[in-house]
């Protein structure tokens, strides 16, 4: 899938082959924006075209690369923040990488927003759901074979995915999909998943009928985004049994995740879970050994594993069936144990933003993220990359005399007259009354319209619509979807509650932001 640009000094009678061995079209053949990376633009094409064929050394063409992807290609921050390097593998991931992304277990801490849905299904960003960073990340890596274990209501999480992707991921010459795998009982496992690597264990005899090179293991509900191709060339170059994605960081966030203990050529050597005191002392290490400059490498003296890794296929299937048959989970047990086997575990730097969003805290704080300025904490106007969804054919949101700021509106949404919304994400298919206000709020929207008609009668009935009621005030909330908030509603956490669970009367507070459960009620006048 390459673009190729012919330059106008090379004669026409050049064949084929000599033409993509050329050093000049190698330079210019470019994979379509929506595939991998940003096109060449015109001016770099013209400044390259006006170059002498003899004058192309390969120093040369690293500084023309070097100015394409500076004075050449605008790339505002905002709007693109992936870098223009690209990994050159062989065979290409889309042929030799099996992509398998855990869905993870019933989400507890996540719940009530997975009262109804897998925590991968849970919406995201306006217009989004989890489940898309990780199967974008795959698309944008050209990784096409893709698999989600899931065993908690996956019917939500089922109808995205087909939705999304099931039409666009095969091809005529090569093999694309997105599948859910859910937990099945069999003769020979009577049981559920029982953890990260008992639920690739059981689904193995399946994964080893790709004929691929490795097994991408991914998380379904972080955020980040990632080359994954440049992971799988140093997991190759490296010679490694296994490569586990790891993020620099601080003392203070240390104490929180799984450290690891590198050597000088970034083999990893030891695992400590969570440590504290004297043991977390002993964890720090050299950071410039996986590419940090040095001022970075101070700052940031530890690496915690990410739960991504790249294993290769046989060491794969030898760890899960012989070596360790009984182990449930990858990083507490399968991996520490390769590492004592005395198998090459090699560490891969990702220094970029990643947010785990495990808890109710975490989700809301990366949603609001987005809508931070200058520059959002995770961005989706990135060209080069971006975060795919199901194509779902809505209007463009209207705006009545509304004032907006701060704010991200996803599609299909009506905000009425006099409304106030700040710093707030508001997902599709949302409708807000007159005069509402919506602070530091994370709105989901609804799946479906209500019709003038249908409102008016479920109002004249006593009942009351999808959306939120005339006058009402939300701050530091998350509403679920198709909820219905009545009139003059006060979801503000008057009493300051940080924690309570309310399910008969439609809302939890964790972390002392109020969730509003899917499907949820609330009558007129009601003050949370």
């Amino acid at each position: 899938m390459f673009a190729t640009i012919r330059h106008p000094m090379i004669s026409s009678t050049m064949n084929e082959s000599n033409l993509h061995h050329n050093p000049v079209n190698r330079l210019v053949a470019v994979k379509p924006s929506f595939l991998r990376g940003p096109s060449v633009s015109l001016a770099s094409f013209n400044a390259l075209s006006s170059i002498p064929f003899s004058a192309l050394s390969s120093k040369n063409m690293k500084n023309m690369e070097r100015k394409r992807s500076g004075s050449f290609l605008v790339s505002p921050r905002a709007v693109s923040d992936s870098g223009n390097d690209e990994a050159c593998l062989y065979p290409d991931a889309g042929s030799s990488v099996l992509s398998i992304i855990l869905g993870g277990g019933a989400g507890t801490r996540l719940y009530p927003l997975t009262k109804k849905r897998a925590k991968p299904a849970v919406p995201l960003g306006a217009n989004y759901r989890l489940i898309d960073i990780p199967v974008s990340n795959c698309i944008n890596s050209n990784i096409r074979k893709i698999y989600v274990l899931t065993q908690f209501n996956s019917a939500s999480l089922n109808r995205h995915l087909s939705r999304a992707y099931s039409s666009n991921m095969g091809g005529y010459k090569y093999e694309g999909f997105v599948e859910v795998l859910a937990a099945q009982q069999s003769p020979e496992n009577p049981n559920w998943f029982q953890g990260t690597a008992d639920a690739v264990r059981q689904y193995l005899w399946l994964f080893e009928e790709q004929n691929v090179m490795e097994f991408l293991i991914l998380a379904g509900d972080h955020l980040y985004r990632m080359d994954y191709q440049k992971f799988i060339q140093v997991h190759r170059e490296t010679n490694a049994d296994i490569t586990v994605a790891a993020l620099p960081m601080d003392e203070k966030r240390a104490t929180a995740f799984g450290l690891m203990k590198i050597n000088s050529e970034g083999r990893i050597l030891e695992f400590a879970e969570k440590p504290k005191g004297e043991i977390l002392k002993s964890m720090q290490v050299d950071t410039t050994v996986l590419g940090l400059d040095e001022e970075r490498a101070r700052e940031l003296p530890y690496i915690a594993s990410m739960g991504i890794y790249v294993v290769s296929k046989d060491v794969m299937i030898r760890l899960l069936r012989n070596d360790f048959p009984l182990a449930n989970d990858f990083g507490s047990e399968v991996i520490p144990g390769a590492t004592s086997l005395g198998m090459k575990v090699q560490a891969y730097l990702y220094d970029g933003y990643w947010e785990d969003i495990g808890t109710i805290e975490a989700f809301y704080n990366a949603n609001l993220g987005i809508t931070k300025r200058p520059y959002p904490d995770f961005s989706f106007y990135d060209r080069s990359s971006p975060i795919y969804t199901q194509a779902r054919f809505l209007p463009p949101s209207r705006m009545l005399d509304a004032d907006v700021t701060d704010s991200v509106i996803g599609d299909g949404c009506v905000i009425k007259q006099n409304c106030r919304i700040h710093h707030s994400v508001i997902g599709l298919r949302s409708l807000i009354s007159e005069g509402a206000v919506i602070e530091d709020a994370l709105l989901m929207g609804a799946d479906y319209y209500e019709t003038d008609e249908q409102r008016k009668a479920i109002t004249s009935s006593g009942g009351i619509p999808v959306g939120i009621g005339c006058n009402s005030h939300i701050k530091r909330a998350i509403i679920d979807k198709n909820a219905r908030i009545g009139d003059h509603v006060k979801i503000i956490n008057k009493d300051d509650v940080q924690e309570a669970a309310r399910e008969t009367d439609g809302y939890f507070i964790k972390s002392g932001i109020v969730t509003v459960i899917k499907d949820a009620v609330i009558t007129s006048g009601v003050v949370i």
